[in-house]
């Protein structure tokens, strides 16, 4: 069985190790139109704010390791066309420009996904910079390193962090923002208040609730960001403002959402058997709605890699979908997040009611304790538990993996009132701080 993979980051690395550990004998052809796979995109605010000293650690497999196992591995080479009837890819090799065509059994697309870059005026002057892949986080590195005033344009997980990690170092960081609040998609109001008001206290200028209109510049440099409510002076600017799957190689081949993300099968396959998908160009299933979702993270990617190569050769292991589980360190906050947010699920139109709740996750009559709090999500007529938020001091955010497998294996909040968890001075009380989250739920309910 002849086997090609185009793209080769977190889902495709996780594919051609597992298709070679399942199938030894299939024939493997990779082609990935960077110089590098498997870079670790989440690790680069870690590199900007210098807690990660090499970025070459930001690496967990290389083009060398794949070869070892087996693979054919061709960098910078770019897919340039997929005939799905007649099962070939034609490439072109970036160093040579010769082109090439290649036959498959099976084709696996893990083409990952792109920053969105919405027509703004002014949008292509040489600091306005992406933050996705390695070299985009080398040119981020290297141009804020005289850069006295950073603007970072989206408040999801890589913006904060990036703002974090420049405020850090002293500079004068704008955030802008379209929408009111800051992790609008994983995070209610409670806990985006605290955070936004530590970022004030840190010197960030918050500009939520504003759209950007323009990048004002000269000699070809960005030095002003105008938005719908104001201007703000500018050295550099980061767009962080989310993802577009790349599939187009596939259009009218596969069936895909209106964004471009290929809808696969509980066995990664699409629409025509013979393509398998996954990871930032593939749907997931939303456990939370029981719907197809796009929700472009890591963690989806390797899970769905792994599953491509579990089931290549014949439906093997069905995947278990996704609850869309995060977590995420900010000014000593430790942040847990997973499902829906009350937000989000009243928007999707359910039923839903929540609560909000605080407590030490341990004795007081310890040498020290920390407050947690915490929101539940939760379906009002069958109690289903759809969502959950933690935030501490201390770090609770394994207990957004406790809530996901919670989510993933339809319990409700009377489950989770009573579910057994150890009881250790030390780590926590009698009655864990979920118990005691979920029985106020239930107070709430009656």
């Amino acid at each position: 069985m002849k086997i090609v993979v185009v793209g080769c980051t977190h889902a495709g690395t996780s594919a051609v190790k597992n298709i070679l550990k399942e199938q030894p004998d299939a024939e493997v052809v990779v082609y990935e139109r960077n110089d590098n796979v498997s870079f670790l995109s989440c690790g680069i605010a870690m590199y900007v704010g210098g807690i990660v000293k090499d970025p070459a650690s930001l690496f967990y497999s290389s083009p060398e390791e794949l070869t070892s196992l087996g693979a054919k591995v061709n960098m910078q080479h770019d897919v340039l066309e997929i005939d799905a009837a007649k099962k070939i890819v034609r490439i072109k090799d970036l160093m040579t420009a010769a082109e090439t065509i290649e036959s498959y059994d099976r084709l696996v697309m893990t083409t990952g996904s792109w920053p969105l870059t919405p027509p703004i005026p002014g949008i292509e002057q040489q600091n306005v910079l992406l933050c996705k892949n390695y070299n985009q986080a080398l040119e981020i590195i290297k141009r804020s390193e005289n850069a006295k005033r950073i603007t970072v344009v989206g408040a999801g997980y890589i913006g904060i962090e990036l703002v974090e990690a420049f405020a850090l170092q002293g500079k004068n960081i704008t955030l802008i923002d379209g929408l009111d609040r800051i992790l609008n998609k994983y995070l209610d109001q409670e806990l985006t208040d605290v955070l936004e008001n530590e970022l004030v206290k840190q010197g960030v200028t918050l500009a939520l609730n504003q759209q950007v209109s323009e990048f004002c510049g000269e000699m070809g440099k960005v030095t002003h960001v105008k938005t719908s409510h104001g201007k703000y002076g500018t050295d550099l600017v980061i767009l962080c403002i989310g993802f577009k799957p790349m599939t187009e190689l596939l259009a009218n081949q596969v069936d895909r959402l209106p964004n471009g993300a290929i809808i696969v099968n509980e066995y990664m396959q699409t629409s025509n058997p013979d393509i398998f998908a996954a990871g930032d160009a593939a749907v997931v299933h939303y456990n939370p709605t029981d719907e197809p979702a796009y929700i472009p993270l890591a963690t989806n990617a390797v899970r769905q890699g792994f599953l491509v190569g579990k089931n290549i050769e014949k439906p093997t292991i069905a995947y278990r979908g996704t609850q869309g589980t995060s977590g995420l360190h900010l000014f000593g906050y430790n942040i847990g997040s997973t499902g829906m947010t009350e937000a989000s699920a009243k928007a999707a139109g359910l039923n839903v009611q929540a609560t909000y709740f605080e407590d030490n996750y341990r004795p007081e009559f310890m040498p020290s304790t920390e407050n947690v709090q915490m929101k539940l999500v939760y379906d009002k007529e069958s109690h289903r538990i759809l969502g959950a938020q933690l935030m501490s001091k201390y770090d609770i955010t394994q207990s957004a993996n406790t809530i996901s497998l919670a989510i993933q294996n339809k319990m409700t909040v009377e489950d989770l009132a009573i579910s057994d968890f150890f009881f250790q001075p030390h780590f926590d009380r009698p009655w864990n701080y979920l118990n005691l989250l979920a029985q106020q739920a239930l107070e709430d309910l009656a």
